[in-house]
């Protein structure tokens, strides 16, 4: 996908999940095209290290680094506090962090992990930030889902997994969470001048498949002669991002 260099200078982003795999791809990406790019990252360490990188790439400063615990309520309403402090814009929110835990663990606010950080993260930062999105219009919202969610299911009976845990159906439930999460907020907000869509970025080589598969570190390296990288992975939350290379889908919700 051919790109210019300005195609969304002036505009503000947030990319969460942004310091490795397609979060930190989708950040370089958008900065690439000139966007100011917020990364929220749960390290403000990791965050710094990869928003450097980013800089370095691009050639000049278009990164900041927002540290937020997406397991954690409270730490993602600092986080939208410190935000709307700081900007008197949003132009683009990519919800792209995610998760997948291998035991059933609680989050500080006693909810399954994997449900907490890859639906109600998503849900709840983006409610805290909807104001300033509306303002901010025409805005977009990027949810980075997966083609999971085609085998996932609401077990509103046992929606935390207290009963049975798998995590891969706790996965596809968190998944499918995001699409259906994505087509009722789009619904509420035709007309205001902000779209919703979500996406499947493809199986990519990434800290979380390494995960999921039970990888140690020191083969996450070999998945990439298998699976796409996470460059190509970024390449769709882009493509929705960008006003005018994806000027076609500025009504599309």
């Amino acid at each position: 996908m051919s790109q210019s260099t300005n195609d969304m200078n002036g505009r503000v982003c947030i990319v969460t999940g942004a310091n490795r795999g397609i979060g930190k791809a989708t950040a370089l990406g958008l900065a690439r095209a000139g966007a100011h790019v917020v990364m929220v990252c749960r390290s403000q360490e990791r965050g710094a290290i990869a928003a450097t990188e980013i800089d370095e790439t691009v050639g000049r400063h278009l990164t900041g680094v927002l540290v937020a615990d997406l397991a954690s309520k409270e730490s993602i309403r600092r986080a939208a506090v410190a935000f709307t402090s700081q900007h008197d814009r949003l132009d683009v929110l990519v919800n792209n962090a995610g998760i997948i835990t291998r035991r059933r663990i609680l989050s500080a606010d006693g909810i399954e992990t994997q449900f907490a950080v890859n639906h109600l993260a998503s849900f709840l930062l983006t409610h805290l930030l909807l104001d300033l999105l509306k303002r901010s219009r025409p805005s977009r919202i990027v949810n980075v889902s997966s083609d999971s969610h085609f085998r996932g299911r609401i077990d509103f009976d046992d929606l935390q997994g207290a009963r049975r845990y798998g995590h891969f159906k706790a996965y596809c439930q968190s998944k499918l969470a995001n699409v259906l999460f994505t087509r009722e907020l789009a619904r509420r907000l035709i007309g205001t001048g902000v779209t919703v869509n979500c996406l499947h970025p493809g199986v990519i080589a990434t800290h979380l498949l390494a995960s999921a598969m039970r990888l140690p570190r020191s083969l996450e390296g070999a998945l990439t002669l298998f699976f796409r990288s996470p460059v190509q992975g970024a390449q769709t939350s882009v493509h929705l991002a960008m006003w005018q290379v994806s000027a076609k889908l500025a009504g599309i919700t």
